[in-house]
């Protein structure tokens, strides 16, 4: 069973999730140069998710708030051996909700031609592509995806 529960953008679990799935990005770019914007940090996260299953930190997402009415996924990663497992979604679910709660009601994303795995599972879950927005405008390394909650 996956547990979600929010936790501090410094949380040792997150921090070590995070950095798995840098390692794993700049292997798929062959570059550590693939984040267009400012990279999430304490000061602009409004909300930090890790899941749990079986005691052990297998996923996280977080959401950065973009407007009045919207915010932006940041930092969405499931470890390779969870993946296909219903974490994602689950994680995924979790930040839609607080989003919610929070009275937004748009989450946009950004992720990118080497990441085909996340295009199809966005898409599966209701997201739908649209034009650059924000810092990614002109970016060859992004595509942005959107959901009305």
């Amino acid at each position: 069973m996956v547990e979600i529960a929010e936790r501090a953008w410094d949380d040792a679990d997150g921090v070590a999730l995070r950095a798995a799935q840098r390692a794993e990005l700049d292997a798929r770019y062959g570059t550590g140069d693939h984040e267009p914007g400012t990279p999430p940090s304490a000061a602009d996260i409004d909300l930090f998710l890790v899941a749990t299953a079986a005691g052990k930190a297998v996923g996280c997402g977080a959401l950065r708030r973009l407007d009045e009415d919207s915010a932006e996924v940041k930092r969405m990663y499931v470890t390779p051996e969870s993946r296909g497992s219903g974490v994602s979604t689950a994680i995924l679910r979790a930040l839609e909700a607080a989003a919610v709660r929070r009275g937004w009601t748009t989450i946009r994303l950004e992720t990118g031609p080497a990441q085909p795995d996340a295009m199809r599972f966005y898409e599966r879950e209701g997201y739908r592509e649209i034009p650059l927005f924000g810092a990614y405008a002109g970016s060859d390394l992004s595509v942005c995806y959107e959901r009305i909650l």
